[in-house]
């Protein structure tokens, strides 16, 4: 047995460099909050080959004097805290000090810096665990940090970067967040030569009159935007996120205590089929939390689609000692102290916020902008006649499609070998007499089938049918849903998806990100049964979808396929995931409400949950259909009493 030795230090570097530094994006996001740290008012990054090959991130901050250079590169080296109790209630952005050592340790650095007292700058470089000697250096008040050749000196681990368009598309949304964060500070990012964001500092706006938002509000953590910063805040996001994210976006704002929630959400007419507009802030810093995720749904959940996601950036301030942000060496995650009120404190404040909207809305604008799930909304509406400010009610009709002649003889033809064409010319013979109705049950042979035969549908939700033992009704989408869902595993367990290519592609605009990801996992979206390319750096064009799936669908299909391959990669989404992915591909594709059915098509939706496996329930384990029987029709009608 080998005797226990101590490690070299170079070598505890790289291991805290595979934590810490798991691609060029994560190490831009170290140095941007060194940045932030030391007060910088403006921050220049420029990229090359996606920060693969040069990272340089350039501020106006306080900088290092220069005899603390050689200690800045160094493991544990920081100025940020100083014992458990610094620990214990974290302010700043940066704290760990092991970033800019597993830097150096995984690629070439060079450190230029000019305190705010100095006369010049003073550098140093890193390579291979070892530094130069600190000298003088022409530079403005601050410091740059330049990172070249990412993992050179382990190419095993270089091998599992990605493409140069995948490893900017992570760079871009790390830089976004980190901008969206303080819009009091101007960023640009360059790549390859071209500058691709320059975002001024926004300047303070007057105070907004009282009530309109963020006004004055104290800040429990010592940090965020007071009341002039509002409109200073919703700046940068649509600068970032787009004018229409603001137009559909509600102020969100409330204080108790020492808890404080502001920011902006949008309306469910905003809504995503991802979740690549989410962004939450604890003390300027963006986290995933669960417990915030959850009350953020939770406010959602009356008033979305279960398929569609929210947009927001929010931002959660709460003193430093209450939630511990030395969970993750990547400082992504956080713990509280007291989860459970923060999540009641989060979601009234969301829900209220939301809720305020809506009642301030009229209805028809309300409407206008709802998905297609609030047709009920629409119909109660629509019974409810304004005039002069008085309510008067009408009775609303309901499309119907029962009854209808042809149910009847369609039947009549199936059992009899009859044909409609005959009856036409006059054969009346057994034929049955033309009528609205449907024929009394005794004139009607059996159904040969469980669930029947349809007789119409029922306000644009459910099918109606008929079999011996009375009335079948079904949710036409749950059951078709599930349809899809079987046939879609079926198929990808095979290896045999079939393919549809589309006469005309589909194009759609995508972020880097989702063009990174088509370039980087052609092999899992053929799997799936999709043939997408990229057309231009923003362009994407789908050539060709699985032949189970709707081509006008497309589009939202594609962005669920992509969001999840990103978000997971492509082994995670294709095991693991693969009943979500297939899922959400099938809810895009099952017939939706209000979308009218001829009698045959409602027929083939019985005949396929007849032979589909599990369809009694849908993908989220409501039930499909129900049997409503002749005894129990006549209990209600009072029938033989």
């Amino acid at each position: 047995m080998s005797s226990i030795q101590r490690l070299p230090e170079l070598l505890i570097n790289q291991i805290a460099a595979g934590e810490v530094i798991e691609r060029p994006a994560s190490a831009l996001k170290e140095l941007l909050e060194n940045s932030l740290d030391a007060g910088a008012t403006e921050i220049a990054v420029q990229l090359e080959n996606g920060g693969i090959k040069l990272l340089r991130v350039r501020d106006n901050g306080s900088g290092i004097v220069p005899e603390q250079l050689p200690l800045a590169l160094m493991r544990h080296a920081t100025s940020k805290i100083a014992s458990l109790d610094d620990l214990q209630r974290v302010a700043s952005m940066g704290f760990r000090g092991e970033a800019l050592a597993s830097i150096a340790s995984v690629a070439q650095v060079s450190l230029t810096s000019r305190h705010t007292e100095a006369a010049h700058g003073w550098k140093i470089e890193a390579a291979d665990g070892t530094q130069s000697e600190a000298m003088p250096a022409a530079h403005a008040h601050g410091t740059s940090i330049e990172m070249r050749e990412l993992y050179f000196n382990t190419p095993a681990r270089r091998k599992f970067l990605k493409s140069e368009s995948t490893e900017y598309a992570w760079c871009e949304e790390t830089f976004k967040r980190i901008a969206l964060s303080r819009p009091d500070v101007a960023f640009s990012l360059q790549h390859n030569g071209k500058m691709v964001w320059q975002l001024a500092a926004m300047k303070s706006a007057p105070t907004p009159p009282e009530g309109e938002g963020f006004d004055g509000l104290p800040s429990p953590s010592g940090r965020g935007i007071e009341g002039e910063g509002k409109r200073a805040l919703k700046q940068r996001i649509t600068a970032i996120l787009g004018a229409e994210f603001g137009q559909h976006a509600v102020t969100v704002e409330r204080q108790i205590g020492n808890l404080r929630l502001y920011g902006i959400a949008a309306l469910p007419a905003y809504s995503r089929s991802s979740r690549d507009e989410q962004y939450f802030f604890v003390n300027g810093r963006f986290v995933r939390d669960k417990v915030l995720m959850h009350a953020v749904r939770q406010a959602y959940q009356d008033i979305l689609h279960h398929q569609r996601h929210p947009a927001f950036v929010l931002f959660f301030e709460l003193p430093p000692e209450q939630v511990d942000v030395n969970v993750h060496p990547a400082k992504s995650e956080v713990r509280f102290r007291e989860s459970q009120g923060i999540h009641q404190f989060v979601f009234h404040a969301l829900q209220d916020a939301l809720s305020a909207t809506m009642k301030t809305e009229t209805p028809d604008s309300s409407f206008r902008r709802r998905p297609e799930s609030s047709s009920l909304i629409e119909t109660l509406d629509s019974g409810l006649r304004r005039n002069d400010g008085t309510l008067n009610f009408e009775q609303q009709r309901i499309p119907f499609g029962a009854a209808q002649q042809q149910a009847a003889y369609r039947l009549w033809e199936t059992q009899t070998g009859k044909s409609e064409e005959g009856r036409e010319k006059g054969n009346s013979g057994s034929a049955l007499p033309p009528s609205p109705f449907p024929l009394p049950n005794d004139s009607l042979p059996a159904p040969e089938h469980r669930l029947g035969y349809a007789l119409g549908q029922l306000s644009g939700i459910y099918i109606l049918a008929q079999n011996p033992h009375g009335l079948i009704v079904v949710d036409m989408h749950a059951a078709h849903e599930r349809i899809v869902y079987e046939r879609l595993k079926t198929a990808f367990d095979a290896q045999q998806m079939p393919t549809q290519p589309l006469l005309v592609p589909v194009t759609f605009t995508a972020d880097t990100l989702d063009v990174a990801t088509v370039e980087e996992h052609q092999e899992a979206l053929q799997r799936l049964g999709f043939d997408i390319a990229p057309i231009s750096t923003h362009t994407l064009a789908v050539r060709a979808m699985p032949a189970l799936l709707k081509q006008s669908k497309a589009e939202a299909a594609a962005r669920e396929v992509l969001h999840e391959l990103c978000d997971f990669g492509a082994s995670r989404a294709l095991t693991e995931r693969r009943n979500e992915l297939l899922a959400t591909l099938a809810c895009h594709s099952a017939v939706r409400a209000n979308q009218q059915l001829s009698l045959p098509e409602m027929n083939a939706i019985l005949r396929e949950m007849e032979q589909t496996e599990r369809a009694d329930q849908c993908n989220h384990g409501r039930p499909t259909w129900f049997q409503v029987t002749l005894a129990e029709l006549d209990a209600m009608f009072m029938r033989g009493k």
